[in-house]
């Protein structure tokens, strides 16, 4: 049975358009055209910091990071980058009675902006900086299970990526839930993996709450 249900952030409960749309502005190039060269970028299956390295070669992302929070524009999102079905399907599920969390490829400040949205909708929230272990490295997946009370084989992981989410977590011996958003959501959605690896496939988060009673039920 699933017991637990651990998200990803970006583009899965977060929308970053604002995001990179500030990337685009910091480096000086049109939104579009930066947004064109991220599309191609993950439809070639390369890291999505190969973007930046096309418009400034030797782009050192974390010592941007740091000139852009200097700068007085850090990275931020809030309440209104959260897709609309965010809340919503962490209500059910938790009515639902299931174990919920967060967990991603997020810097010290962006879990600094987790905590203060989901303070008492979530059970768990941790990052790779908080780890000091990145997706896809299985690290990562070992202390997601070391952080929720129940076997790997009842967290469901959902994310929006094929290649650090549904394939690193369905090795950690997880279920996972591929939601249909985002660039590598739409860009992945046909390919092999997609379709025959995760346990869901899923539209929005609402159809979470579902499928989850629905797989528990044949599962008795």
């Amino acid at each position: 049975m699933i017991r637990a249900v651990v998200f990803d952030v970006g583009e899965c409960l977060v929308d970053e358009t604002k995001e990179y749309g500030a990337w685009a502005d910091w480096l000086g190039v049109p939104r579009h055209t930066f947004a064109a060269v991220f599309g191609a970028v993950v439809a070639q299956g390369r890291d999505y910091r190969d973007v930046f390295q096309e418009f400034d070669p030797g782009f050192d992302l974390h010592a941007q990071r740091r000139a852009r929070a200097d700068a007085g524009q850090p990275e931020a999102f809030d309440e209104s980058d959260l897709y609309d079905d965010v809340r919503p399907a962490l209500a059910r599920l938790r009515a639902d009675g299931l174990w919920l969390g967060i967990a991603g490829n997020q810097t010290v400040r962006a879990g600094g902006i987790l905590r203060q949205l989901f303070t008492d909708d979530v059970d768990l929230i941790g990052t790779s900086d908080d780890w000091g272990a990145g997706k896809p490295d299985p690290e990562f997946f070992v202390r997601v299970a070391d952080a929720v009370p129940h076997e790997p084989d009842e967290i469901l992981y959902v994310g929006d990526r094929v290649d650090n989410d549904i394939r690193p977590a369905a090795a950690a011996g997880m279920r996972t839930a591929l939601v249909r958003r985002g660039p590598w959501g739409t860009i992945q959605w046909q390919t092999t993996e997609a379709r025959d690896l995760p346990t869901f496939r899923i539209e929005s988060l609402a159809e979470l709450s579902q499928a989850v009673k629905e797989f528990n039920e044949r599962g008795r």
